[in-house]
């Protein structure tokens, strides 16, 4: 059976992967990461980029069961393709008590190797951040921290690659029942699984199912001395309106060393792929940056800032909140839909949408 895996990213490369170690002819088809961004004209990624939190703990149960999933297998994707992706910095989430006490309910549910914080204990664990009073916290000193999206995209491509699947560089520009429409032409497979994220309805052609919202990112430069005084510190989640995330100092391809945060105090839709394309070519809001800017500088008030600079990003939502992992038809499926929390969990939802086609081996044989 010949199967094709429409997107490139994170879930599509590790559906790909999949696949390809159960025995499955499969070619993953998808574009590379522009070089230029600011010009580019096709499809964009939101895993271009060194910095996603990992950690089994979240407020609701379905991502804390995915997470752990994904994370076992991580060690394994390493071996696989040689490629390192993975950083054990620690985890926390902090928030109010309410808060904490879904996060622990989920954890111990899940048999989650969580710490509890009272709010002195995050204070001396962790002095160079402010919280609001009364905030508690949870935190996962292992097999947590931070992956690099870039690589593990990387990693799941040369692990599939390794098992026999095919990559097929290609924008696509639609799929109906089993034919991928390329701009090289149109290509015939016996399945296809659809994991093109923001760009999932176009390829479909089919009327807007994911609320696809635009992010940005602010980047926060510091000194070496800065990030070793830095050393200990986890990547982080914590409870306010902007549904903040921030990651610990790391080391971007340009050489600089940054923080990463982000949180938009809106949401903003982005509708069709020329409002998707527009968002990515424009790098982000500037309003936005600032307000992550105050924001960074009231958690860290001691953080010593060489520079700030932006970027955008994506989030596809599905209307449930949950990935749209499913069958089309009997031989078109869908796995998509991140929900904000995708990266760190993207394996087990790349196995999940591989399950799909894997149910019909040797239908078309």
């Amino acid at each position: 059976m010949r199967v094709a895996v429409v997107g490139a990213g994170l879930m599509g490369s590790a559906a790909a992967r999949h696949l390809a170690k159960a025995g499955v002819d499969v070619t993953l088809i998808g574009p590379e990461e522009p070089e230029d961004k600011r010009r580019h004209q096709g499809t964009f990624g939101s895993h271009y980029d060194e910095g996603r939190i990992t950690r089994h703990n979240a407020v609701e149960p379905f991502w804390v069961e995915v997470s752990k999933a994904s994370i076992a297998r991580y060690s394994e994707i390493e071996a696989e393709s040689g490629m390192s992706f993975f950083s054990e910095t620690g985890a926390l989430m902090a928030g109010s008590e309410a808060w904490i006490a879904r996060v622990d309910a989920a954890a111990q549910a899940h048999g989650v190797d969580s710490h509890s914080l009272d709010a002195g204990g995050l204070a001396d664990t962790f002095p160079y951040f402010s919280f609001a009073p009364g905030f508690s916290g949870a935190y996962e000193r292992r097999r947590a921290g931070h992956v690099s999206p870039r690589r593990l995209v990387a990693a799941q491509q040369a692990a599939a690659l390794g098992h026999g699947a095919r990559r097929l560089v290609a924008e696509v520009r639609g799929v109906s029942e089993a034919s991928v429409h390329t701009a090289e032409g149109l290509l015939d497979f016996d399945r296809v699984l659809v994991a093109a994220g923001g760009w999932t309805d176009a390829i479909l052609d089919r009327p807007p199912q994911l609320d696809v919202y635009a992010r940005t990112v602010a980047f926060f430069e510091v000194s070496a001395t800065e990030a070793e005084r830095l050393s200990t510190m986890p990547s982080l989640v914590y409870e306010a309106p902007e549904d903040p995330y921030l990651l610990p100092p790391i080391l971007y391809p340009d050489g600089n060393i940054y923080l990463k945060l982000g949180g938009d105090p809106e949401d903003v839709r982005l509708d069709g792929v020329e409002a998707i394309g527009d968002w990515f070519r424009g790098g982000g809001s500037a309003e936005v940056r600032d307000r992550l800017e105050e924001m960074i500088r009231a958690l860290m008030p001691s953080l010593n800032i060489q520079g700030v600079s932006m970027e955008a990003c994506v989030t596809s939502w599905t209307q449930d909140r949950l990935p749209e992992i499913r069958a089309l038809s009997e031989r078109l499926a869908v796995c998509t839909g991140g929900n904000g929390a995708g990266a760190k969990c993207s394996d087990e939802l790349g196995r999940r949408g591989a399950a799909l086609i894997l149910e019909h081996v040797g239908d078309s044989e």
